[in-house]
């Protein structure tokens, strides 16, 4: 299994790599990079006001910028999914049973084994 430093780190927010920004902050699983809380801070500091009647930005978007989101999300989707079985051998490695692991995970003590153990 790769370590975590082995591994490519996107912004779970914009999926820039660490390499294309100033700082990557760092949080269970999760990064966001200097310009996702800049941002933020600007967001909260001036909350937009929404036009009538629409919910959310995505409403406003075409169909080719939501078909362009999707790979961003599925590469931040991995990520997420690979520090999880970093955590989980993390786990093993200080003794927690399988049973203790698939309780924190909401699944069964066989289906965490199943899904981060490895073996067939």
């Amino acid at each position: 299994m790769a370590m975590a430093e082995d591994v490519a780190i996107l912004c779970t927010f914009c999926a820039k790599p660490k390499e294309e920004v100033k700082t990557m902050v760092a949080g269970p699983g999760v990064y966001i990079c200097d310009a996702c809380v800049a941002l933020c801070v600007e967001l909260i500091e001036h909350k937009p006001e929404k036009p009538p009647g629409v919910t959310s930005w995505e409403e406003q978007m075409s169909d080719d910028d939501l078909l362009g989101l999707l790979p961003n999300i599925a590469a931040v989707s991995a990520q997420i999914d690979r520090r999880l079985a970093v955590y989980v051998a993390r786990a093993r490695a200080r003794g927690i049973t399988w049973t203790r692991i698939g309780a924190a995970l909401g699944m069964t003590r066989q289906s965490a084994w199943e899904r981060f153990s490895g073996e067939e």
